[in-house]
């Protein structure tokens, strides 16, 4: 194997534009919580009304909905890290 090319071809400029891994797994936190979200608006807005899907938001316990709070704060932060370009590595 030509180690040489397969360097230079990592290095290309291709790379670069490549998607970062954490961008969508950031998406798909966001979407996993909106899930969360709507379906327990729905579930436990029917059966006990929205006053106690808001009071979960606010009482002590950990809930579903205070884990989906968390869940966005973790996909917007694994955005931030996918969107912000790569530093190259110090010249040896």
């Amino acid at each position: 194997m030509d180690f040489d090319k397969i360097d230079k071809r990592i290095r290309d400029k291709d790379r670069d534009r490549r998607k970062e891994w954490m961008f969508p797994l950031g998406i798909l936190f966001i979407v996993m919580a909106t899930i969360i979200l709507i379906r327990n608006l729905i579930l436990i807005s029917t059966e006990f009304g929205a006053d106690f899907f808001i009071d979960n938001f606010l009482n002590p316990e950990i809930t579903n909905e205070k884990f989906a709070v968390v869940m966005y704060g973790i996909g917007l932060i694994l955005i931030y890290f996918g969107k912000r370009k790569r530093q190259e590595p110090f010249p040896s």
